[in-house]
């Protein structure tokens, strides 16, 4: 089996009062430790309004410093934005970035409200919103006539459609992965349910003629090795604010990966085994250029 592609998420966000980190620095580090992609998260208001970076604007940034390094909305919420504009903006950036767009999209969670009252948009049609996007997004991207709103529109420069990887658990999210997309971003699960519900997509992708989607799975990491971690009680508090960068639930603070690369790279390696192809690593805490640094050491463990 060979070893699945290793990708980390860009310091795109930071506490409150916290200062933002360089991301073009950021991606050009993580280019130069050999990873194969970078990601960023997507949310108009994240949480309460704790201070994050857009996604377009954090990976053009990525792509202005680096050459080789996959460009990963890790994902866009995309009911939450005019489908046209997110075509334009999708293709402008694969067009600077020379074709390096991995294209994240989901439906978006129910935390970060203050996101859909402030675009305006209930977050009750966002599926149908979601669907009707990702039915014209290749089109436009690729800058093809597609019919929009009752308009024919052709954007230009058209630009290969990049990998569309759809994120979400739910039915639904699973039957729009195997009707539009090319590959499937998961959540942490636990690796029995990850494994089912590759073998369930790959059920749905065959009923509609399609091939499999690739599947992205992601895992958070605090490793040792870095002065800046926060001990055990701060790693929690720093989790499960609310208000906060993450607001997880406390039990699942126990998810976070902890200890040295070895562990990390067992994490990895097991859920490549329940069936992912790429695996992107978050930083739960500490300091993201020392702890890509171990990432990169637990990728050359596998």
């Amino acid at each position: 089996m060979t070893a699945p592609k290793i990708g980390v998420m860009l310091p795109t966000m930071t506490e409150r009062g916290g200062e933002l980190t360089d991301v073009g620095r950021a991606a050009r580090h993580a280019e130069d430790l050999g990873l194969e992609s970078v990601w960023a998260v997507d949310q108009l208001v994240a949480g309460s309004g704790v201070p994050l970076l857009e996604s377009t604007v954090a990976l053009t940034a990525a792509a202005a410093t680096t050459s080789r390094i996959r460009l990963g909305y890790g994902v866009l919420v995309l009911p939450l934005r005019p489908a046209v504009w997110t075509a334009k903006q999708v293709a402008s950036l694969q067009h600077v970035s020379g074709d390096r767009v991995l294209l994240g999209i989901g439906v978006g969670g129910d935390r970060h409200a203050l996101s859909w009252e402030a675009a305006g948009v209930s977050r009750r049609e966002r599926g149908r919103r979601t669907d009707d996007a990702l039915a014209v997004l290749p089109d436009l991207i690729a800058g093809r006539p597609s019919r929009v709103a009752g308009a024919t529109v052709q954007l230009a420069p058209g630009v290969p459609v990049p990998p569309i990887i759809v994120g979400g658990l739910s039915p639904a999210a699973l039957a729009r992965a195997a009707t539009y997309g090319d590959g499937w971003f998961a959540l942490p699960v636990p690796d029995e349910l990850l494994a089912a519900t590759v073998g369930r997509l790959a059920e749905l992708a065959a009923a509609r003629g399609r091939p499999t989607p690739e599947v992205t799975s992601s895992v958070l990491a605090a490793l040792d090795g870095d002065p800046a971690r926060p001990d055990r009680a701060g790693l929690t508090r720093r989790l499960t604010d609310p208000n906060g960068m993450f607001g997880m639930p406390g039990e699942a603070v126990d998810t976070v990966v902890v200890g040295g690369p070895d562990s990390l790279s067992d994490r990895i390696g097991a859920v490549h085994v329940a069936g992912a192809d790429r695996v992107i690593v978050s930083v739960a805490g500490g300091d993201w250029f020392r702890q890509t640094e171990l990432v990169a050491t637990a990728a050359a463990l596998l």
